[in-house]
């Protein structure tokens, strides 16, 4: 679908639409239909006026039969601007009206139960409000059809008032955006999948068919021709945007003995961002494996460009590049970062236990507590000349770590409500960005259970997107969701795994 120009990797959210759809009907009369209409008008407005909802909410007129249900159903599948309905029963709206529409309707859906007032007016309330407001009567009508139609939706209970609720429409919009995002996404590998490794396999037409992600592979070099051709001039632009942006180590830098490989990496990086941008991709993988041409693997160059919102997996592995970009584009503007990660090894005691994530090099500044450095240490796989990266560690604070897994019938995404922390000591020596995390409910519990459910481990870490927003991901593209957080125990979690093995075995239409 068309969305917005990228900019220079995310989509401008602003660009983006939701229409607000309301039900009533014509027993009602034409004076009571004026003040649905005018009811609505004014918390659509509200809801458009709010700026933790990343796009426009566009007010439709209220819909009382069945032809001008599927009529405006199916005027916002045809929409490109638009990515998702918010649906609200105003009143009392006989939900048989609604079947043609729900069922043609190919965009999220999120259904709004709510009241134009807030509070009851005690003093004055008789039959003629009571007709009126009556969308606690009105929205469990269309619950019902919802549900009888088995239509993945979300559902958000509040006044429009209430910043939770607010809240809750917003992280709505911003999944539904990510998922148009996807839906006709391109994405490039430079060369295959690690040799061996399978957990980085996966079926890519099922991935078409399930997030719209094309999924196409060129040789390294073809990217190697694109770098072997940047100018001296883009160079030198990119070197000095390291100067200004990070710490670079004294031997990087001009007259530095090895400032010739921080110059290799801004050509890497110059002729990475020209291949994506000329070839309308939004996310790519590398593999250090094969890296052809090229002297180093890149490092600061994919780190960079992850910042800027780019999907990335290292390995060959496609489906991590794909669920980061989603990530990138939920969480774009919103405090925090969100990275390719790898559980890396762990801290067992004493005192808390710990998981320490990084990667060879490819981690994403946006999570960094302080300002990077650049460096250049050994790298001792791919056979090439040491590369240079970013360094930091991870700043503090709630997150989620993600992974996506191919289970041959369906994918599966497993996801882990986790807690960054700093570092307990210093690591002098790690020569590489890190993350540093306690996983809930405990490291024990949590790894059982990544362990059953099959999860990878290619993840994105993310402290700029919540469960809440993981979870309407997966309803919204039909991915089976392993949630492990504070509440889950062993057996629940088993538990969980096979009523979802059953389930979606059985609801082959997902």
């Amino acid at each position: 679908m068309s969305l917005p120009a990228l900019s220079p990797a995310l989509p401008a959210l602003s660009g983006a639409t939701v229409w607000f759809l309301t039900g009533s009907q014509h027993l009602y009369g034409p004076e009571t239909l004026d003040q649905v209409a005018a009811q609505s008008r004014h918390i659509a407005a509200g809801l458009d006026g709010d700026a933790t909802i990343p796009a426009q909410v566009v007010w439709r007129p209220v819909l009382t039969d069945a032809d001008a249900i599927a009529d405006a159903c199916q005027r916002a599948n045809a929409d490109p601007s638009c990515v998702g309905v918010i649906a609200w029963m105003h009143t009392f709206s006989p939900a048989k009206m609604w079947i043609r529409g729900l069922e043609a309707l190919d965009k999220p859906l999120l259904h709004l139960h709510t009241q134009a007032n807030q509070a009851l007016p005690w003093d004055s309330l008789d039959m003629d409000f009571m007709n009126l407001n009556q969308a606690a009567h009105g929205d469990r009508e269309f619950g019902y059809i919802q549900t009888r139609l088995r239509l993945p939706r979300v559902t958000v209970v509040g006044h429009v008032d209430d910043a939770l609720t607010r809240h809750r429409v917003g992280a709505w919009a911003r999944v539904a955006i990510a998922r148009a995002d996807l839906r006709g996404m391109r994405l490039v590998r430079f060369g295959d999948n690690m040799r061996g490794v399978a957990v980085t396999e996966g079926d890519k037409v099922a991935a078409e068919i399930r997030f719209g992600v094309a999924v196409n592979t060129y040789s390294i070099n073809d990217l190697v021709a694109v770098v072997d051709a940047v100018g001296g001039v883009a160079i030198d632009e990119l070197v000095d945007v390291y100067d200004e942006l990070y710490d670079v180590a004294p031997e990087l830098r001009a007259g530095g003995p090895r400032h010739d490989a921080l110059r290799y990496a801004a050509r890497v990086e110059a002729g990475l961002r020209q291949f994506l941008t000329d070839g309308g991709y939004r996310a790519f993988t590398t593999n250090f494996e094969d890296l052809g041409g090229l002297r180093q693997l890149p490092g600061l160059a994919v780190q960079r460009l992850m910042a800027d919102g780019y999907g990335f997996g290292g390995e060959g592995d496609w489906k991590t590049a794909l669920l980061l970009r989603a990530v990138k584009t939920m969480g774009a503007g919103l405090p925090g970062g969100t990275s390719f990660m790898e559980d890396y090894t762990y801290h067992l005691g004493p005192g808390p236990q710990r998981i320490l994530g990084a990667h060879m090099l490819e981690v994403c500044p946006t999570i960094s507590a302080a300002r990077p450095t650049v460096e250049i240490h050994p790298l001792s796989i791919g056979g090439r000349e040491d590369p240079v990266r970013l360094r930091f560690t991870a700043a503090p604070g709630p997150g989620v770590v993600v992974g996506l897994c191919d289970l041959g019938d369906r994918f599966r995404m497993i996801a882990n409500a986790i807690d960054v922390v700093e570092p307990d000591h210093e690591l002098p020596r790690l020569p590489v960005a890190c993350a540093v995390w306690t996983p809930r409910p405990t490291l024990a519990t949590s790894a059982e259970c990544w362990l059953t459910a099959g999860g990878p481990h290619h993840t994105v870490l993310s402290t700029a997107v919540d469960v809440d927003m993981v979870e309407m991901f997966a309803g919204m593209t039909g991915t089976e969701l392993a949630l492990i957080d504070a509440d889950t125990t062993v057996r629940s979690f088993v538990g969980d795994l096979r009523l979802n093995d059953l389930h979606f075995r059985l609801d082959r239409h997902r």
